[in-house]
């Protein structure tokens, strides 16, 4: 059986270093090939500029673009009639990206549903803890729950539950009093957070799912004693053993998840993680992958979250990429690596994309004066045509800087040797145009990617406006890199 073919769009510039990493993998199970498109760097070709200079009829089975390519894919599929692709944004992730055969691992699907509680829902109308929950949904709720609060009247309860419901949510209510408990399930709340073994009478009074908890704290045999009542019932339930602070039982709430699991293997089960998140001074990222890893270690399948502390903001969508990250590498029989960056919120595991000596190879080969930025172990690399040097912070550039008094060049170089030190600094990876990717922890959009690319072209167009008759071409404008 013949392999397939893939053909790698490159531009001038980096068409040396992509056939060194290429013919660096070693054996495949693809044949590979290069078209160089006839600009310097191919992510900022159009689609226009491929179609034009890709040479037809393309001999390949898919073809990949560099990962900033911001170009149609559909409209090139349609054009040339097989399949395109956006590779990574880094040469040195290629390796890897076509390691899980030749495209992204499968982040789609996940096996634990979140319950993303809000603590203050009796203090706000109906309408405000909608719109709350739609956000919550947008994050990556599958059920919002409602806190009820001691000795805190919910008159709105019933009212707040069938909003939510007809905004097609989810519901939950989260209370430790019985009677709010008897009527969520009368309003057709869908679950009940939570039920113990002298309050099951409860779940006869509507459908509502009861997650149960031990009537006596830390004591698993109420918690048991709850299960068998419940399945006497015929009655669906989750089973929650309660995760408790840091050196206030933290340790011995996992060792009961891990006996609750032995012990009833095929049962549902929640974890609230909301104990440690919120009562740790320390970000949540790797806080919720730990506890997601025991999590998909133990099969348990539910997650209650709370995020009150503003340092917990993102938590919601932290819980979301690790459950899928940790889903994907438990199917690959894997360790939860090279699957998703969304947690790696401080720190990339691959923060320089070059070397110093590959970005004195690349200074040598400029033949204009517009600044390129770049960052490696060694600093932040600021060069041109004319000059190239070194710095661990921004300010010691400088005295290099010429702009003629051109205030917008100014500031956009301002921005962006700011943005490389802190990269650099941080240990993350630094893009020319291209914000910073903290994760889930301040999601980029397009918009954004958009925006400083924007500024970068402009500020081109500027200059070339006010260049000689000598000026580039409409297709140089797209081949150049820079400020």
């Amino acid at each position: 059986m013949a392999k397939p073919r893939l053909l790698f769009l490159t531009g001038h510039l980096a068409r040396p270093r992509l056939e060194r990493i290429l013919a660096g993998i070693g054996e495949t199970a693809f044949d590979w090939a290069i078209a160089d498109i006839g600009v310097k760097v191919a992510a900022l070709a159009t689609g226009d500029i491929i179609e034009r200079r890709l040479q037809r009829p393309v001999e390949a089975d898919r073809v990949v673009l560099p990962g900033r390519c911001r170009a149609d894919l559909a409209r090139l599929e349609a054009s040339f009639g097989v399949p395109f692709v956006r590779g990574p944004d880094e040469l040195v992730d290629l390796p890897e990206f076509l390691g899980r055969k030749g495209g992204p691992p499968d982040l789609s699907r996940h096996a634990m549903r979140i319950f993303a509680e809000i603590v203050d829902a009796t203090a706000h109308p109906v309408e405000t803890i909608v719109a709350r929950a739609e956000k919550m949904r947008g994050e990556g709720a599958d059920v919002i729950d409602l806190g009820c609060l001691p000795d805190t009247p919910f008159p709105h309860l019933e009212e707040m539950i069938a909003g939510l419901k007809a905004a097609g949510h989810t519901v939950s209510v989260d209370s430790a009093d019985p009677d709010e408990l008897s009527r969520a399930t009368r309003a057709g709340a869908d679950y009940l957070l939570s039920l113990n073994e002298e309050t099951m009478h409860i779940a006869r009074e509507g459908d509502a799912v009861p997650i149960l908890v031990p009537a006596i704290p830390h004591d698993l045999a109420s918690l048991d004693r709850a299960i068998e009542t419940a399945r006497a019932m015929g009655i669906d339930f989750i089973a929650d053993a309660i995760l408790d602070p840091i050196h206030f039982g933290f340790t011995a709430s996992l060792l009961r998840y891990h006996e609750l699991r032995r012990r009833h293997p095929d049962i549902s089960i929640l974890m609230g993680t909301g104990n440690l998140t919120e009562l740790t001074d320390a970000d949540t990222s790797g806080i919720t992958a730990t506890l997601l890893g025991i999590c998909s270690e133990l099969s348990i399948d539910n997650l209650l979250i709370v995020n009150v502390s503003p340092h917990t903001r993102a938590t919601i969508a932290e819980h979301d990429a690790a459950r899928r990250m940790l889903f994907a590498a438990k199917e690959d029989n894997a360790l939860p690596r090279g699957y998703s960056s969304a947690l790696l919120q401080v720190h990339d595991v691959k923060p320089f994309a070059v070397t110093p000596g590959e970005l004195g190879e690349l200074a040598a080969t400029i033949k204009d004066r517009n600044y390129r930025i770049e960052t490696a172990e060694d600093g932040i690399h600021l060069f041109n045509r004319d000059m190239h040097h070194v710095a661990t912070d921004a300010f010691e550039l400088f005295p290099h800087i010429e702009v003629d008094g051109d205030t917008g060049h100014a500031f956009y170089l301002g921005a962006e040797l700011q943005k490389a030190e802190v990269a650099f600094r941080l240990g993350k990876r630094y893009a020319q145009d291209a914000p910073l990717d903290f994760g889930v922890g301040a999601p980029r959009n397009e918009e954004d990617r958009t925006r400083l690319e924007e500024a970068g072209h402009t500020l081109k167009a500027q200059k070339n406006a006010r260049r000689t008759s000598a000026a580039k071409s409409a297709d140089d404008d797209g081949e150049g890199e820079g400020s």
